[in-house]
């Protein structure tokens, strides 16, 4: 289980499943040549995703951001499909620390497609529950709209099973909220209508998580975005502006689907300056 400790708070990722999704449509109008060179490809074109959640205790509170891709929620076809090779193991990572899903208070969902959302419920004698029974959770106003409505693009993404059992627990804002004192979540819009970023101050050192606007260390470039971004240029310009900011600010970034890094810093030049790897 990797860590980064920032301002006293220590960081860990959890278990959460993997995904193999198709290179191309994860780097969009961009070039093989070049995405390729970023981030490696398998024989079927697919690039490897982690799932995993990442937690940290603060003010009192434990704290997820994000849910994992949960168990028992994909078909064979489904598996296949995505490239789900493994599927969440959250509860052995937090009995690791001495906790259980019960005692999560807060997660933090930027946003609900499948691959955040299916981790937040679970199967209890073929009857879906909360995974996080008494944690809030929050996700945008907007976001969670079109997760229960969604579009003819949408439905593909935004699942029932995810959400019908923690509509209780769910808390939702409009452009931003503070979780708690140097917690934030901000709306953007982009990859998905309601999509949000979290930026955390922690004791004055900053991290940022962009979430799926800049799913990996390889979309850092404002102009890659994924061809799955329902508004692609909304997505360019939030990454132009927190993207520039956070460099700015000496903030690492913070992944939640990077295969290769966990955690890095970048200086103006572009050039990564710290990293957490991953360990394989």
């Amino acid at each position: 289980m990797e860590t980064l400790t920032v301002g006293g708070v220590k960081i860990y990722w959890l278990q959460g499943g993997v995904t193999h999704m198709d290179g191309g449509a994860m780097f969009g109008v961009v070039p093989k040549p070049l995405w390729s060179r970023k981030y490696p490809v398998n024989e079927k074109n697919q690039i490897e995703l982690r799932t995993d959640p990442l937690f940290f205790q603060y003010e009192g509170k434990n704290i997820l951001i994000e849910a994992g891709i949960g168990n028992g929620k994909f078909d064979d076809k489904q598996k296949r499909n995505y490239g789900v090779h493994e599927e969440s193991e959250i509860q052995k990572s937090l009995e690791a620390l001495g906790l259980s899903t019960d005692d999560i208070d807060i997660v933090l969902m930027t946003h609900m497609h499948f691959d955040h959302a299916c981790g937040l419920t679970k199967y209890e004698n073929s009857e879906l529950v909360s995974t996080f029974p008494n944690a809030s959770i929050y996700t945008s106003e907007v976001e969670w709209n079109e997760m229960r409505n969604p579009n003819i693009r949408s439905g593909n993404t935004y699942w029932k099973q995810n959400w019908e059992s923690i509509q209780h627990q769910v808390k939702t804002f409009k452009e931003e909220i503070e979780i708690l004192p140097g917690i934030k979540m901000i709306h953007t819009g982009g990859h998905s209508d309601g999509h949000s970023i979290i930026t955390l101050n922690l004791n004055g050192e900053k991290l940022i998580h962009m979430a799926d606007i800049m799913p990996t260390h390889a979309h850092r470039n404002p102009l890659w975005v994924l061809a799955y971004d329902d508004y692609p240029m909304t997505s360019i310009y939030a990454k132009e502006k927190w993207i520039n900011k956070a460099i700015d600010e000496d903030s690492w970034f913070i992944f939640y689907h990077d295969a290769h890094y966990r955690a890095v810093k970048w200086n103006n030049g572009g050039e990564v300056v710290e990293a957490v790897e991953r360990k394989r």
